[in-house]
């Protein structure tokens, strides 16, 4: 049979239906649907747009805050430079810099004088910044691994590397950075364990328990070794090696990158159980007989540990899944929640001494986006869009960004707090945009 009749090219035409057929694999049809139904997914255009117009508002965490914090910047700053001044978000970020203190050591935040109108014992001051007063919750130890995440991601939104060389009070960006960085190996820095220690908190929190104030080290706080810490430390020296790669100390911070995951994997998962243990504590433990602390599930740290690295996909796969059953064990809305089970009743002082109250099992979608973000970039499509509905609804139904929800998702705390728009935004940029490639690739 000759190759040019028309009966072999109607073969030729069947084998290649055929074929093409084969081709297109179940999950690639699945993944076409998901990708469709992302992008025309209504609400979270809108919530995106709900989201852009509260950043446009300023560089404070939300209503209810007049401060400027690095820990809630550095959630939002990305969105922020697409609706804000690129020289604002610039000055902003440099006062953090200003407000660094003789011993190298970084504020919480600041405000302008004329807005320090609450009682605080231990305001901070610097002659490099007079028209501000600077804060710090001291039980916490993310304050400069959060400045240096905020610097870089400013940095590789705008290219403008010209920052780390500004002077302040005669030292350069760049240096300060490497004073941070000696402040936390000499005052934040667990020798035997190899790895940085606060005060014991609840997960990624900033609130000590038996303290009626909880916020400052004190006689009453517990030297406590956790993964949100050391993730966001691993995250921060990432940070300096991707915009520094020629400076001097980079084979240090990479050593010190290298150990810290070494030792967090080594001393803070648990294999068995495959998750975080809460805490380890090098002296006392504040943990009441009976309690077993590490049943609890601790949702941030975790979160932060996975965009550190620190996780397989397979263990990805599984904190997830545990995740999604401490939620419909909790009733809680969303994987926002904080930590499960609760510490127990009275255990904090306060606010928090009833169970999903706050920090102490409150459902926050500050950290909820960021798991989310964190399964998009790890393949985790699917889940990243069905767990994300939770915290978008609940935005549609309160038309704005609550700082955390409670049973029977009571929205809580400031209204319009810029960290949860912030995670909520990039989680949806990063859906539509693996959306829109999913498309394009199938047309």
């Amino acid at each position: 049979m000759k190759k040019n009749t028309p009966f072999f090219s109607l073969i030729l035409l069947l084998l290649g239906t055929q074929l093409s057929a084969q081709q297109i694999k179940p999950d690639s049809i699945t993944q076409l649907k998901l990708a469709k139904s992302i992008l025309a997914d209504q609400n979270l255009k809108y919530v995106d747009s709900l989201a852009r117009e509260v950043i446009k508002e300023g560089f404070n965490a939300g209503s209810g805050y007049s401060q400027i914090w690095a820990r809630d910047l550095n959630t939002f700053i990305e969105t922020a430079l697409e609706e804000r001044s690129q020289a604002d978000i610039r000055g902003a970020i440099l006062v953090f810099f200003q407000m660094q203190q003789p011993n190298g050591e970084m504020v919480d935040g600041y405000v302008l004088k004329k807005d320090f109108t609450w009682h605080d014992d231990t305001p901070y001051y610097s002659e490099n910044a007079p028209g501000h007063v600077g804060f710090k919750n001291t039980v916490e130890t993310d304050q400069e691994t959060s400045l240096i995440q905020l610097l870089g991601k400013y940095i590789r939104k705008t290219k403008d590397y010209s920052i780390l060389e500004e002077s302040i009070g005669g030292i350069s960006v760049k240096d300060r950075i490497q004073l941070m960085l000696d402040y936390l190996k000499r005052e934040r820095f667990n020798h035997k364990y190899q790895l940085l220690w606060g005060a014991m908190t609840a997960d990624w929190g900033d609130v000590q328990p038996y303290d009626s104030f909880g916020c400052d080290w004190n006689e009453l706080s517990n030297e406590a070794i956790d993964i949100y810490d050391n993730a966001m430390f691993i995250i921060a020296l990432q940070t300096l090696i991707d915009i520094q790669p020629n400076a001097p100390k980079v084979t240090e911070w990479k050593g010190l990158k290298k150990s810290l995951e070494t030792n967090s994997r080594r001393h803070l998962w648990d294999k068995k159980k495959q998750k975080f243990i809460p805490h380890l504590y090098p002296k006392t433990s504040p943990i009441p007989k009976g309690f077993d602390e590490n049943t609890i599930h601790y949702h941030g740290g975790t979160a932060i540990a996975i965009e550190a690295g620190l996780l397989s996909a397979s263990e990805i796969k599984t904190v997830n899944t545990q995740m999604l059953e401490n939620v419909r064990l909790s009733g809680m809305p969303s994987i926002g929640l904080t930590l499960y089970p609760t510490y127990p009743v009275g255990f904090f002082i306060g606010g928090m001494a009833q169970p999903y109250q706050y920090q102490n099992g409150g459902d926050w979608t500050w950290f909820g986006g960021r798991m989310i973000q964190q399964l998009v970039l790890n393949g985790f499509y699917q889940e990243a869009y069905a767990e994300l509905q939770p915290m978008i609804d609940r935005v549609v139904k309160n038309k704005g960004f609550y700082e955390w929800y409670g049973q029977n998702n009571v929205p809580s705390g400031s209204g319009k707090f810029k960290g949860s728009a912030g995670v909520l935004s990039k989680a949806i940029a990063l859906l539509e945009s693996w959306a829109e490639t999913t498309v394009e690739k199938n047309h």
